[in-house]
């Protein structure tokens, strides 16, 4: 079969390689019809991480059951399901407590497991035509037969329901101000959460226009370009105070406006904490901060030698004096997913908004390189193979 494989720093090919097979009695083999880049997978395509060539990159997978595992009970084939991009077993302690991003059975070593993804575990990604799926019972979120809401359902995969844990993990509650950092795919997606739970106004940070124009346009946010002056003052000014709760849907590439470099996405303006560092000046003292922006313990291509070894450096006085909380890390799709599937049938949320591509697989590597240049207008990438 015909798979998207990392080559190495900013390539990945087409390739063929072996179709997948049912390993376990609870596994399914799924024909893939969705496929998504995610700003994740740009880490790896940057060659920001320790991922080797040859893994078949795609975390963000649905499509149809093929075949069944004699020990899967709830799916049979044609079934049309999306499936979170956290692999877990369902039985561990963390996944008996909802915590299905920290699974310690699927990835010996290391807490949390994934399809497509470096140090994630052994499972092959989804931007392929067809995709095995382990613990396939409790893994796979059955969908409603035919082609309806293809899109929309097919971010149920990781970034709805990872915006939407961003502000759980700000503690977000109906009648209070939010900032968001970052308007790629996931800040839109925490923006358009936050929209849904009643938040009273919503700021959006970023630089790009057209993005900001999806936070206004969908989310109902007022659009803050970080190069037309200090973030911070600029939302100061417009609420009088500091915000009630913060999300980082950035990370460690995130963006210093002050260093020189290229207008688009250039290295040599990163600034690891910045983000962070910002949304303390942010939100107002006892606020609450929602971190689902990557941050990573090694980073081959750090500006400096402490951020290479993960370490930032982050105003902690000021987080202190201030008496804010914060909640980090990845989300734990399965939390969300199916309350998420149910909004989308019923119309009340329609997050299809976001896409800007749908392609055949051939295209991914073209996709790949606009979307690492962060071009104007491509947002959200979906693959068909």
């Amino acid at each position: 079969m015909r798979a998207v494989v990392y080559q190495g720093a900013h390539d990945v090919a087409v390739e063929d390689v072996d179709e997948p097979e049912l390993e376990h009695p609870n596994d399914i083999v799924i024909d893939i019809t969705t496929s998504c880049i995610c700003g994740s997978d740009l880490h790896m395509y940057e060659g920001r991480t320790a991922a080797e060539p040859g893994i078949v990159f795609g975390h963000e997978n649905m499509g149809i059951v093929e075949e069944v595992g004699e020990g899967v009970d709830t799916l049979e084939a044609g079934d049309r399901v999306v499936l979170p991009f956290n692999v877990a077993c369902g039985h561990c302690r963390n996944c008996e407590n909802g915590k299905t991003g920290f699974c310690t059975n699927v990835n010996p070593g290391f807490a949390g497991g994934a399809y497509g993804y470096v140090a994630m575990g052994p499972y092959k990604g989804g931007q392929a035509e067809k995709l095995r799926v382990p613990y396939a019972d409790f893994n796979a979120l059955k969908l409603p037969e035919g082609g309806s809401n293809e899109d929309s359902f097919a971010l149920l995969a990781d970034i709805f329901p990872t915006g939407w844990h961003a502000t759980r993990l700000a503690d977000l509650q109906p009648g209070e101000s939010v900032v968001v950092y970052g308007a790629g795919p996931v800040g839109l997606m925490a923006a358009y959460s936050a929209k849904i739970q009643g938040a009273s106004e919503i700021y959006v940070v970023d630089r790009v226009p057209s993005r900001l124009d999806l936070a206004r346009d969908h989310c109902d946010a007022t659009p803050i370009n970080f190069e037309e002056g200090d973030p911070v003052e600029q939302i100061k000014e417009i609420h009088g105070s500091g915000v009630d709760k913060g999300v980082d849907a950035v990370g460690y590439q995130a963006v210093d406006p002050d260093k020189e470099g290229d207008g688009a996405y250039d290295p040599a303006r990163e600034s690891p904490a910045n983000v962070l560092n910002n949304l303390i000046r942010t939100v107002r003292p006892t606020g609450q901060l929602g971190i689902v922006g990557l941050y990573v313990p090694e980073d081959p291509g750090a500006p400096d030698d402490m951020a290479a070894q993960g370490r930032l450096g982050i105003d902690f006085g000021l987080l202190f004096e201030k008496g804010q909380k914060l909640g980090t890390g990845q989300c734990d799709v399965k939390s969300y997913n199916r309350q998420l599937r149910d909004l989308i049938i019923e119309g009340r949320a329609d997050p299809s908004f976001l896409v800007s591509h749908r392609v055949g697989l051939d295209e991914a590597p073209e996709m790949y390189e606009r979307f690492d240049d962060r071009e104007e207008g491509v947002t959200k990438v979906l693959l068909e193979p």
